[in-house]
């Protein structure tokens, strides 16, 4: 039987209206798409201001609030008389500075404690717990054991991988410099081991007391599931002149 203008009519309209249908499909993937697109960038975007302020802006302010502190532990030492008690053991606003020349990040001024309360202000801390650090200031044997950030914060260690053995750590007090040099490195081992910061570091290889510094810090780098520890070992003590002429390891 042949069709009748209304049979072509009706096809017509359902092919068109079939059309139709398939044509707004890809229109609404194409939205969603775009949609995840915009959502995609805009979290890129979130976390690559995420990554400045923790690398970069926590740096800045870290060493803003360390520099004025630094200042007022120099001022303190300035003013400081002989009969002002052992500037050693003086603890108000910081015990001394900490200079690694290899790490090349200045002088870092050392506090007390490891939290992030006081290693966040971008300097180191000396370690009170598990292990309280012994400050070779006492003239006692034992381990002067340091930790700081790695990155963010002042990242007053990133570079302690640079470190090598017969490398100079200098630490200053108002009254003398402590001469240490690196004899033994540990690039990773858990966060838990406590052992490295012990009086006597047996896992750097030495096996009676004597005065040692040790170094602590996160790695791999931006994390913190590993430590990477630096052993030294003083050499001798020089007694600050009334130019605070550093000592030759300083100097180069």
């Amino acid at each position: 039987m042949a069709a009748t203008a209304d049979d072509t009519e009706e096809h017509t309209d359902a092919s068109d209206s079939s059309s139709a249908r398939r044509g707004r499909r890809p229109g609404r993937i194409a939205a969603v798409v775009s949609v995840l697109g915009e959502l995609l960038i805009t979290a890129g975007l979130l976390l690559a201001l995420f990554v400045v302020y923790s690398l970069w802006w926590t740096n800045v302010i870290a060493d803003r609030k360390a520099d004025k502190q630094a200042e007022k532990v120099r001022q303190h030492w300035a003013h400081a008389t002989p009969d002002s008690g052992p500037g050693a053991l003086d603890t108000k606003d910081g015990i001394g500075f900490l200079h690694v020349p290899a790490m090349k990040n200045g002088e870092v001024l050392v506090e007390k404690g490891t939290g992030t309360n006081v290693l966040n202000d971008g300097v180191a801390g000396y370690y009170t717990d598990p292990v309280k650090a012994a400050l070779p200031m006492t003239g006692k044997d034992g381990n002067f054991t340091l930790a700081a950030h790695r990155d963010g914060h002042g990242a007053k260690f990133h570079n302690i991988d640079k470190l090598k053995k017969g490398d100079p750590i200098v630490f200053e007090t108002r009254d003398d410099w402590y001469v240490y040099k690196v004899y033994s490195i540990l690039p990773e081992t858990s966060k838990y081991n406590v052992k490295v910061i012990d009086q006597v570091p047996k896992q750097s290889g030495k096996k009676k007391p004597g005065h040692y510094i040790t170094l602590t810090t996160c790695t791999p780098v931006y994390t913190s599931e590993y430590r990477y520890v630096v052993w030294g070992e003083l050499v001798r003590v020089e007694k600050v002149d009334s130019e605070r002429t550093p000592p030759a390891e300083l100097r180069g």
